[in-house]
């Protein structure tokens, strides 16, 4: 018997000297939630359960795979990621959000929800420094929204929320991430926040939120730096893809080297866009072959601080851009660049080498160049856009909308050329055409109006005005 073992043994030790000689990886540590005593009933609270799971991955590493089975919905409140480890959804596993907020007191929360008065982690997954963690599987996270709103405001068409609502996902100050083929559903607040995150790929995610629930972003790239979202599809009611740089957190150092491809996006707000929050520099981004179903903004970069925002692209890309409910921000844009200081103390950084090339879509309102005060913008250039300007739905118009700001009117009203540049250097265009559908507005006005805008090249700008009789071009110079 014993010798019989030890020649088993020897037989193991061999095979896996073989399989090691032919670079064949080791199998991948398995750890079941239920092992650790998760029910996965959707009635039982399984934090507790499923964070022993994460820890005793943890101390593995590896990529130890955390699995939550196929069939199964596990009701949680906050857990905390551990590097090293893949948090794995099988099939069409379901993690649950608990709607009591005292599942979310425990722990120390991310310095993103500190700056927020939130004491505890304030979202259902968070990690600190975890290097090396992935998120997969095909399952869904659900965030249960309405659990989290005290009543629906019909006038405002929203929901209003209650104190305390958690965020899905906030992952700070972590390497090398993969988040990739997961369903998020259903978020009552931001869905995906990465704040200083570096080496980042999101591809293959699905994020389907309410959208007349507020705050409930897609995808939130914060001082991040080389970050890949690639082939997701997102519906929610706030920004889809949004690069910011929140306040509080220099540490980090700026948002840069981020590619947004080949998304599909729809949103109460902007599909794309950067900022509102600017107090660093974002540079060295690029959105290209994605699709705007329908949001209150096309392209947008809204600079209201202290950074400066350069080096952006924006290609192959196609929207709907249409008026909202007045609570959200944004008027049915079809592309708004500007940099407004957010109050009298803000001293607004600048907006600089934006390229827009094969670009295309319907909106409400104007393709918006604007810059006030120290807040100036220069080398954009317009490459193949075309833009087709009607009204779509029952929302007051001929309006800009510059929130959120101080030192001007938030809501202005304005009339709506196809093309408006306001305190702006070096705005070019070259195959770019502007047409107006039929019976027109009033308050539509001019092809072109252009105000403080040295070096302005329209010649490859064409189009008419939207009624007969009216300039095309009104140009005034400061």
């Amino acid at each position: 018997m014993i010798r019989r073992r030890m020649i088993a043994a020897s037989v193991a030790a061999l095979g896996m000297m073989a399989s090691q000689a032919l670079g064949a990886k080791p199998r991948r540590r398995v750890f079941p939630v239920e092992r650790f005593g998760a029910r996965g009933d959707g009635k039982t609270n399984d934090t507790a359960a499923i964070q022993r799971a994460i820890d005793a991955a943890a101390r593995v590493g590896g990529g130890a795979r955390v699995r939550l089975a196929s069939g199964r919905s596990y009701l949680a409140g906050a857990l905390t990621l551990k590097g090293g480890i893949d948090f794995h959804l099988a099939g069409n596993a379901r993690l649950v959000v608990s709607a009591d907020p005292m599942d979310y007191n425990a722990g120390e929360a991310p310095s993103g929800l500190k700056a927020e008065g939130i004491s505890g982690p304030g979202a259902l997954l968070h990690a600190f420094a975890a290097d090396d963690l992935t998120i997969s599987g095909t399952g869904t996270i659900d965030g249960r929204s309405l659990e989290f709103m005290e009543r629906y405001d019909k006038a405002d068409e929203w929901w209003i929320p209650k104190g305390f609502r958690p965020r899905l996902l906030v992952l700070e100050n972590c390497a090398n991430l993969t988040i990739t083929n997961v369903t998020f559903h259903d978020a009552p607040s931001w869905t995906v926040h990465l704040l200083g995150c570096r080496k980042v790929l999101v591809e293959h995610v699905t994020i389907t939120n309410r959208p007349d629930v507020p705050n409930c972003d897609g995808i939130d790239p914060d001082h991040c730096q080389d970050v890949i979202i690639r082939n997701c599809r997102i519906t929610c009611g706030d920004d889809a893809i949004v690069i910011k740089c929140t306040a509080g957190h220099d540490q980090y150092g700026p948002s840069r080297g981020i590619r947004v491809s080949d998304c599909v996006l729809e949103t109460q707000d902007s599909g794309l866009k950067i900022g509102t929050e600017t107090h660093q520099d974002i540079h060295d981004v690029v959105f290209e072959r994605c699709r705007i179903v329908s949001g209150c903004r096309g392209l947008c970069i809204q600079l209201r601080d202290k950074g400066t925002v350069s080096n952006i692209t924006f290609r192959d890309i196609t929207f709907v851009s249409r008026y909202h409910s007045a609570p959200w921000w944004g008027r049915g844009e079809a592309i708004s660049f500007t940099a407004i200081p957010r109050d009298a103390a803000t001293k607004v950084g600048t907006i600089r080498n934006v390229r827009v090339s094969n670009v295309r879509g319907t909106a409400e309102n104007s393709i918006r160049v604007e810059g006030l005060g120290g807040g100036r913008i220069s080398d954009i250039s317009f490459d193949g856009v075309n833009v087709v300007f009607k009204r779509s739905t029952r929302y007051p118009g001929g309006v800009f909308d510059n929130r959120p700001t101080k030192v001007v009117e938030p809501i202005e009203p304005r009339g709506t050329p196809a093309v408006s540049i306001r305190h702006a250097n070096r705005v070019s265009f070259r195959n770019c055409a502007m047409r107006w559908a039929s019976d027109p507005p009033e308050y539509y006005t001019h092809l072109l109006q252009a105000e403080d805008a040295p070096s302005l090249d329209h010649a490859g700008l064409s189009g008419t005005s939207a009624h007969q009789g009216r300039v095309a071009e009104r140009l005034i110079r400061n």
